[in-house]
């Protein structure tokens, strides 16, 4: 913290004086001593002696200097490392102090005691729960100024492997060099991240040739990585040094030591995998969006051709090669690049690039065109490897919304002119001629045997609820909120995904969860369409565009036929029906509230009418399920009873609702009014009940949409001075009747797929 951190920059204009000063010496040289050897008047064996030994001489001056001015550019890039992170542990240190803790000339963090008062303190004293929090918070802030302390330690660690580095001899064959790691090193870099990523890739080289390598090696890759998190510089001299080849067999070992070989240090292989991940990460990024500058297009192939596209074109383009290749040491079970190399992405913490998830995506296909079966599972397949690349690279692609929507928008991407369309959501999602065939398992043997692979579609699932929604996919204990703005290109992707695969009604079981949490994101839209008496550009829209804009907001538009037969399809899945029903029992609730104080007629009645056809809706596809002659007695009562509990899990939270990426909304008692109450009776009423078909008679009562409906009119009327007996009597007619007219629509789309 005290360090002079100037002293560096004196040194490095010291070094820079150096090597003017040695510049001197070597002009002085050149026309005095090596003069004389290149005339007529010195000639014979003993001149050719000299000339060779004088070459030598002035190579080594010119060393020199390239050595002494790659010193003074290490010494000024430490410099500036280290006042970076020098102020990042100030500004972290005076946080803690501003948050009430203490913090020693040794970096332990304290709570301060001396800044409450003696009742505060006595009370913090006798709380389990105060001294939890002061704890934890002590603990929080140790870990943040521990990180700060260690990036410092990093740097400096980083810039000792530069500078013992730079003064290492090489050996130029053909520039006058004969004094091999015995003079100046002519080769000398002035970027410490280039030492660091050299020094790195000798060590997973080292391990890629099957050396022994020591602990503190790997501590050395771990720190690098690290160290260097971000860095363009490091990670393509790193990742171009390995070249694809060798990125493939380094993850394919690290992988191998961390499940097979080596499993008490698991942890140091797995931490190492997401280094690499990162790096790879960093080395591949691509300037601008791929909604300018798609792969294809004018603009990304000029950038290709630019001396900063040169590394990004030859690594994939090397990468285009070593992906096919495979390794044969297991009979019956090949193992290919493009498996180890996108299961090394999915270890990485930090999204990837769009172009290059895009461009990536585009290879895997072609791939899979020209080598089929290339992705097929093999009896057990590899341990920690996705087999199916395509899958396993859209699960990566889901943790970059904007890539996976521009790699679904059959629209395409790029500017007027230059534009690259694509086929990827009808290819991937879509049955028959010109789609995919999804790899399955096979298992060899006397009789060999293909089944299905019940990881199949998953990754694809979590790459359309990013792209419909512009959000990465919702964890455990998230639901989708009911009202999320949307740009053009996802209600795009949303419509098309609708039509695609709603009239079958039937979809694949790991695409239903992912699917209805992205729909339930645009309840908004789907209750007017449902309702049908809204605006009418949801009609007009639905077959053109799927879009349409009002109020500077993006509607997504389909029709009700399709649109009630894929939420048909999705609802075999319990929760994904489940999803359905909550976010609309919460839109409506949103919707009786805006119902203005004092209102009557059409415009109180309207809300209810259009509330009731949606969860009209739901029921004619909640009947259809199970009237399914696939269900069992028990089936059934295991499917509402399912039902159930995902619909109380979420509805019954007291204060706020978390939404997409972790954001929690404040909705208070005008939402819990709407909804809880009729969820809080839904509850009582399956408390206690351990077996599906109680759960399920249960469920039957209050999911039935008349009782549902009359306890929401009743709870949000419970709060209005302006509705009397009779006008909540009417208001409840309104809702039923609304609610037969959507149980009629919907049954008939059901029944009737020829419409």
């Amino acid at each position: 913290m005290t360090t002079d951190l100037g002293a560096l920059t004196t040194a490095a204009d010291k070094w820079e004086s150096m090597a003017g000063e040695i510049k001197k010496v070597e002009d002085r040289y050149k026309d005095t001593v090596q003069k004389i050897s290149m005339g007529q008047d010195w000639l014979g064996v003993s001149a050719d002696f000299a000339q060779t030994n004088f070459a030598g001489t002035r190579y080594e001056y010119a060393a020199a200097q390239t050595q002494a001015k790659a010193i003074a550019s290490l010494l000024r890039d430490a410099h500036t490392q280290f006042v970076a992170l020098k102020k990042n542990l100030d500004s972290t240190k005076a946080d803690a102090v501003q948050a009430g803790m203490t913090v020693s000339d040794q970096g332990i963090v304290t709570f301060d005691w001396a800044r409450l008062s003696e009742a505060d303190r006595s009370a913090y004293r006798h709380d389990p729960d105060g001294q939890k929090t002061v704890s934890e918070a002590v603990g929080k802030w140790q870990k943040h100024l521990d990180d700060r302390v260690k990036a410092v330690s990093d740097a400096d660690e980083g810039v000792k492997i530069a500078l013992d580095a730079v003064v290492v001899d090489g050996f130029r064959t053909g520039k006058g060099d004969d004094t091999f790691l015995n003079g100046f090193n002519a080769d000398a870099k002035g970027d410490i991240e280039v030492y660091e990523a050299e020094h790195a890739k000798d060590i997973a080289t080292r391990i890629n040739s099957g050396e022994k390598v020591s602990a503190a090696d790997y501590a050395e890759l771990d720190r690098a990585f690290r160290d260097n998190s971000g860095n363009k510089e490091f990670s393509q001299t790193f990742v171009g040094g390995l070249g694809p080849d060798g990125v493939i067999k380094f993850s394919q070992r690290l992988n191998h030591s961390a499940l097979d070989s080596d499993k008490k240090n698991k942890d140091r292989y797995t931490t190492l995998e997401t280094g690499l991940a990162n790096t790879l990460a960093t080395a591949t990024q691509v300037p601008g969006k791929v909604t300018d500058a798609p792969p294809g297009s004018k603009a990304f192939k000029q950038w290709l051709d630019s001396p900063d596209g040169r590394f990004y074109r030859d690594f994939t383009d090397g990468l285009q090669k070593a992906g096919v290749k495979s390794d044969d040491s297991e009979t019956g079970n090949p193992l290919y690049g493009y498996q180890s190399f996108v299961s090394l992405m999915d270890h990485a913490n930090t999204p990837y690039d769009d172009q290059f998830l895009y461009d990536l995506g585009d290879d895997l296909i072609d791939a899979e065109k020209q080598h089929p079966l290339i992705f097929t599972k093999w009896g057990r397949g590899h341990g920690g490897v996705e087999t199916d690349a395509i899958d396993g690279l859209l699960g990566v692609m889901s943790k970059n919304p904007d890539a996976a929507t521009a790699f679904f928008d059959a629209k395409g991407n790029g500017t007027p002119g230059d534009t690259v369309t694509n086929d990827h959501l009808h290819y991937l999602t879509g049955s028959g001629h010109g789609t995919r065939d999804w790899p399955r398992n096979t298992i060899l043997g006397i009789q060999p045997t293909t089944m299905d692979d019940p990881s199949s579609r998953i990754g694809l699932g979590a790459a359309l609820e990013a792209a419909t929604t512009g959000h990465a996919p919702l964890g455990p204990n998230q639901d989708p909120w009911p009202v999320v703005p949307h740009t053009e290109a996802q209600a795009r992707v949303m419509h098309d995904l609708i039509g695609g695969l709603g009239p079958d009604q039937k979809m694949h079981q790991n695409l239903r969860e992912p699917l209805s949490r992205a729909l339930a994101s645009y309840t908004e839209d789907t209750h007017a369409i449902l309702g049908g008496m809204s605006d009418s550009r949801y009609v007009t829209s639905a077959t053109g565009d799927g879009f349409f804009q009002k109020d500077g907001n993006t509607h997504m538009a389909v029709t009700q036929k399709d649109l009630v037969q894929f939420m048909r399809g999705l609802s075999d899945d319990p929760e994904a029906y489940a999803n359905l029903h909550k976010a609309e029992s919460r839109y409506i609730s949103l919707e009786m509230e805006k119902i203005p104080n004092g209102a009557t007629g059409f415009s109180q009645s309207n809300p209810l009418h259009n509330a009731g056809a949606a969860l009209g809706a739901l029921s004619s596809i909640r009947e259809d399920v199970l009237n399914d002659d696939r269900m069992s007695k028990y089936a059934k009562a295991d499917w509402e009873s399912k039902i159930a509990y995902h619909v109380i899990g979420g509805a019954v939270t007291p204060l706020y609702f978390t939404t997409a990426g972790g954001i929690s909304i404040a909705f208070g008692d005008s939402l819990q009014r709407g909804v809880d109450t009729w969820a809080w009776q839904f509850g009582n009423g399956l408390k206690a009940q351990a077996d599906a078909t109680a759960n399920a008679a249960i469920a039957d009562h209050y999911l039935n949409a008349s009782n549902q409906m009359q306890l929401m009119v009743d709870s949000w009327a419970d709060g209005r001075n302006d509705v009397n007996a009779d006008a909540r009597a009417g208001l409840k007619d309104a809702i039923l009747d609304g609610h037969d007219r959507g149980a009629n629509q919907a049954q008939k789309y059901l029944t009737d797929t020829s419409n």
